[in-house]
């Protein structure tokens, strides 16, 4: 490992530690299934790099319930057979006894996930696939079973939807990073990953490590689940369903050749998902690293997109990079405008002049939320939270003027001595401003 390398190790090692890498450790590890030999083999390395015999941990009772579980905290809409979260409660001993008895004798067949659209920030849709719950429990189950072999093998710079990693690990080491002098940055933008997972490949990646037959061939049904959208049914070529319940883990599997490519050419690159970044010393450094990523990409069956896809020194004004909702640019860390509009959407929609409700109803729906956001953001420049909280003021003036029967957008003098900050602070209003203070004295 060359100087360099040694460099961004130790900065990723010096964060604050995310999960131990040591199985015995892990604390989000289903016990049941897991056992401390299972997980001794599993530090160890098993013979041939291969497990055997997983089928019968995925539909014991326990696993089925425990996945049950997981599935009930996530709620999320019916799939194809109409059959919701609630109606399988309802019927859960018969369902789940009926999905084991499946499961056991190979009769187990996925149905079609059900595919909609949901519009993003900008304006585009967004394709998501919904499984039925039954095809999510046993999603959830095999999970539960697999994803201690492939969190044994993932990169330590891999952070997105693993077990005690999140994005806020990701941002301390991109922090981190910059910090050390690493602000020649490559800015990736994968076109369309999740619909563009070649198959094959994924399945090659799959049955390098479980030689379980009976498991892989319930992956690969997952894999070529049939898609319906409206009257339209079709068989995929590529791709994993966004909001399947295995798929995240699946992606983080394809991409993960990659990671072990840059990181044994010296390269530090932070990643969640599909999104990523590759910091560097040099300019030089990072046209190489992005080469390296186009020939990977390429060769891979996957597409990087042209338009979201740059190499810039970040020091310098206009060359900044994206990264889990921030913006990096001069020496600053902001919050970038898609997340900062996302917010004030937010915002408007729950502070509607036409809201019925009490005041203090509106700030009690208002705070778990700009509670959540400021945690998440409270990293950015300070000038931004002082922005928020006038523009809720003035959202919450203009709807107590709606409600006195006063047309009108709640800017007048008059508005704020009728209804001044003190007032907002008095019916529990959560200010960021407030709590960026308290979080800077508590340092």
């Amino acid at each position: 490992m060359n100087e360099s390398a040694s460099e961004a190790a130790a900065v990723i090692a010096g964060s604050k530690q995310v999960a131990s890498n040591r199985p015995e450790d892990w604390v989000w590890v289903d016990r049941s299934i897991w056992t401390d030999r299972m997980l001794a083999a599993l530090g160890n390395g098993v013979q041939g790099g291969k497990w055997f015999s997983l089928i019968d941990k995925v539909y014991r009772p326990a696993t089925l319930r425990s996945a049950w579980q997981q599935v009930l905290v996530n709620r999320g809409a019916a799939g194809v057979d109409r059959v919701s979260v609630e109606r399988f409660a309802g019927h859960l001993d018969r369902y789940l006894s009926e999905l084991g008895q499946e499961l056991q004798t190979g009769r187990y067949r996925p149905l079609p996930v059900r595919r909609v659209e949901i519009e993003k920030a900008d304006g585009k849709l967004r394709p998501l696939g919904i499984p039925t719950v039954r095809d999510r429990v046993a999603q959830a189950a095999v999970k539960r079973v697999i994803e201690p072999i492939f969190e044994q093998l993932f990169a330590p710079t891999s952070f997105g939807f693993r077990p005690g990693r999140g994005c806020k690990d990701a941002l301390r080491v991109v922090d981190g990073l910059l910090k050390a002098g690493y602000t020649h940055v490559v800015d990736a933008d994968l076109k369309g990953y999740f619909d563009s997972i070649p198959h094959d490949r994924l399945k090659q990646r799959l049955a390098a490590h479980i030689s379980d037959g009976r498991l892989v061939a319930l992956l690969d049904g997952w894999i070529e689940q049939d898609v319906v959208q409206e009257l339209k049914r079709w068989k995929p070529t590529s791709g994993t369903p966004q909001g399947a319940v295995i798929s995240p883990l699946l992606a983080n599997l394809y991409l993960h050749d990659l990671d072990v490519k840059l990181a044994g050419l010296g390269l530090s690159m932070v990643r969640y998902a599909d999104d990523f970044v590759i910091l560097c010393q040099s300019a030089s450094e990072a046209t190489h690293a992005l080469e390296v990523v186009r020939a990977w990409v390429a060769a891979e069956g996957l597409q990087l997109h042209p338009d979201k896809t740059h190499v810039g020194d970040c020091r310098i004004a206009g060359q900044g990079f994206e990264f889990l909702g921030y913006r990096f640019e001069a020496g600053r860390r902001w919050v970038r405008n898609k997340s900062l509009n996302a917010l004030k959407a937010k915002i408007r929609s729950k502070t509607r002049r036409t809201e019925g409700n009490s005041l203090r109803e509106i700030v009690r729906g208002l705070n778990p939320m700009l509670r959540g956001w400021f945690n998440y953001f409270k990293h950015a420049q300070c000038w931004i939270f002082r922005i928020l909280d006038g523009f809720i003021r003035r959202r919450l003036r203009a709807l107590l003027r709606k409600q006195a029967q006063r047309p009108g957008a709640g800017h007048c003098m008059a508005d704020h001595r009728r209804w001044p900050n003190a007032f907002f602070a008095a019916v529990g209003l959560f200010t960021m401003t407030e709590a960026r203070h308290a979080a800077s004295q508590s340092r």
